[in-house]
């Protein structure tokens, strides 16, 4: 296991995006939340393609605190099934890598 991983969601406003980005730093889940969009999502949702626009949340994490920063977008997020994803970060600046466990560090 990896010992950062990048946490993503989607979300349909960019308020909405801004919000879990500063709820989940402020948490100190993430050391950092990035907005990306407006992107274009198409989708089977309910027996149907359906599309609509969306915004990118991209949290940096470590692995100790992925699971409980999850569960705060799950707890956080108005989809009834939300996008969320963990994805192991393979390597990087050490710099940064280490400012991301900084950062998440409980106080």
């Amino acid at each position: 296991m990896t010992e950062y991983c990048q946490v993503s969601t989607t979300i349909d406003s960019p308020e909405a995006a801004a919000e879990l980005a500063r709820s989940a730093v402020e948490a100190r889940m993430a050391a950092c939340g990035q907005v990306v969009g407006a992107i274009n999502s198409v989708y089977w949702w309910e027996g149907k393609v359906d599309s609509g626009q969306e915004w990118l949340v991209l949290f940096k994490t470590t692995a100790e605190r992925a699971d409980a920063l999850v569960e705060h977008v799950r707890g956080l997020h108005p989809y009834d099934v939300p996008e969320i994803i963990s994805t192991p970060i393979m390597g990087g600046n050490p710099a940064y890598l280490d400012w991301i466990g900084e950062e998440t560090r409980p106080r």
